[in-house]
């Protein structure tokens, strides 16, 4: 199982969703609970991000590579979507 780490902000509304998505997939498919995920809030953390390539949050990472970045068109099925597909590669 590899690590995930996850940059956030608090306020952010695609982070809000973000989190619903991530719940939902966790009741949907058990196996995504046991995953180590690091959720890093942004603006606590400026330091530690900086050492990451991205523009918006929520970002999912697997070592230094990035497998999601979130846009302002992505959606709340789009983002479960990817979050899913991250910690699909996750579990590999």
């Amino acid at each position: 199982m590899k690590k995930i780490t996850m940059f956030y902000l608090e306020e952010c509304p695609f982070c809000k969703k973000a989190e619903k998505a991530m719940k939902e997939l966790m009741v949907e498919n058990p196996a995504y609970k046991s995953l180590d995920i690091e959720q890093i809030e942004e603006s606590e953390n400026v330091a530690l991000a900086e050492n990451y390539n991205y523009y918006a949050v929520p970002s999912l990472f697997i070592g230094k590579e990035k497998l999601f970045e979130c846009t302002i068109q992505d959606d709340y099925d789009s983002i479960k979507a990817n979050f899913k597909r991250v910690f699909d590669e996750a579990l590999k």
